[in-house]
């Protein structure tokens, strides 16, 4: 093994578990740091000349984000969210219903938009509706949290993971979305199923339920921003045949929601989560060094993962096991070049699938779990490790299997390849 390849080797282990061991309390590096730091050292150690990591970075997947988040930003400052949210649960009669609206309302705002951002800005009105109730706030806020990752199974757009998988495989976005629609629409419904079951108690309560009025909405604003983002969306959909990419939508779309929202664009731009973007822009670089010197070149060679049903076991299994371990996104990035180099649209689509509704298993299985638990916890509530594994790990032992035997049989009725 040559200096360079193990040099290397030493910086990529270093960078992974850096990202692992963020999750451990009293640690003082976070994932962005941990992924910043194996670029630098990359390039600082010659493995990488500045030149090639500038051209590592997939600038694809950085304009998607940017855009997006800027649409986000201005869809939450207008008080789109807060009324998708008030909407949902004002025609909540029952617990029940209650249940089914987040879940539903959760994914399918996680399908369009990332799934982030939904449950930041849904946590906090879920928990205000549940103590004006005097309701249990755990299951809705666990609902929320699978139904997050599950719904944003279905788009590119749902989440990081997704649109890395999306703008790598060249498939459309009507097309993507058709093969994972059902997987998500039915584990929407396990998702449902399995809470009711879980908490019997909270769900035979009937007293009814009590829903606090906030500030007046701005309809205006909302219709204006609200619109953009609809064009932007059906410009997903058709983009392809006007010659435009979905990230040159996104950033057209973020450019007019910009100009024409009320929201002053000072505030949107600093909402942007520039560090997200600092992280991504460095894993690329991270094992572009990697694929570079020949890390990965005999498993590549070795046809890892092949386009049967071997290879589509394979990605659903390590997807649930090392999802857990670095979490889904670096998951992706890593597993990028193995499927580049077979190129089947299956495996594509199970490598979305699979690390997004692997994330359910535990709390750090995706971002989206942590944010919601961490803020809960600023308002008091707790969600332990243990209480959320009871319905996360089931819903993912569920939708798992489903996701893997759909994928599967749209290969034998010669729907993907």
């Amino acid at each position: 093994m040559s200096t360079t390849v193990l040099t290397a080797l030493i910086i990529f282990i270093i960078t992974y578990l850096g990202i692992i061991f963020t999750r451990l309390p009293g640690v003082n590096v976070d994932r962005p740091s941990a992924a910043y730091f194996g670029a630098i050292a990359m390039v600082l150690f010659g493995v990488i000349t500045p030149k090639e990591a500038v051209a590592a970075i997939d600038t694809n997947t950085i304009f998607l984000l940017l855009g997006m988040m800027i649409v986000i930003a201005t869809l939450q400052l207008d008080g789109f969210f807060d009324l998708i949210a008030r909407m949902t649960v004002r025609y909540a009669g029952t617990r029940i219903r209650l249940l089914s609206l987040i879940v539903i309302a959760t994914g399918i705002s996680s399908a369009f938009l990332v799934n982030d951002a939904v449950v930041l800005m849904f946590t906090p009105v879920i928990i205000q509706i549940c103590r004006s109730s005097k309701c249990n706030p755990l299951p809705y806020l666990i609902g929320e949290i699978l139904a997050s990752n599950v719904g944003s199974a279905m788009t590119i757009t749902g989440n990081p993971q997704n649109m890395l998988v999306g703008l790598a495989s060249d498939l459309s976005y009507g097309r993507f979305m058709l093969h994972l629609l059902p997987i998500s629409v039915v584990g929407l419904g396990l998702t449902i199923l399995v809470l009711r079951l879980l908490y019997k108690r909270e769900f035979a309560e009937k007293t009814p339920l009590v829903f606090p009025e906030g500030e007046p909405f701005k309809l205006g604003q909302i219709v204006r921003s609200g619109s953009v983002f609809a064009l932007i969306v059906i410009g997903f959909f058709f983009g392809k045949f006007l010659n435009l990419s979905i990230p040159l939508i996104a950033l057209v779309g973020s450019a007019l929601i910009l100009l024409l929202g009320k929201a002053k664009p000072s505030a949107i731009i600093h909402k942007v989560d520039w560090v997200l973007l600092l992280f991504f822009g460095s894993l690329f670089i991270v094992v572009a060094a990697v694929e570079k010197v020949g890390l990965f070149s005999g498993l590549l060679q070795g046809n890892l993962f092949t386009a049967d049903l071997r290879g589509l076991g394979l990605i659903h299994g390590t997807s649930l096991l090392l999802s857990q371990v670095v979490s889904n996104v670096p998951f992706a990035v890593l597993m990028l070049p193995f499927l580049k180099a077979v190129g089947s649209d299956m495996l594509w689509l199970a490598l979305a699938s699979a690390s997004t509704l692997a994330g359910n298993a535990t709390i750090i299985g995706a971002m989206a779990n942590l944010i919601v638990i961490e803020s809960a916890q600023k308002e008091g509530v707790t969600i332990g490790f243990m209480t959320f594994l009871k319905a996360g790990l089931v819903v993912t032992l569920l939708t798992l299997p489903l996701s893997m035997g759909w994928l599967y049989l749209q290969h034998l009725w010669g729907w993907i390849a």
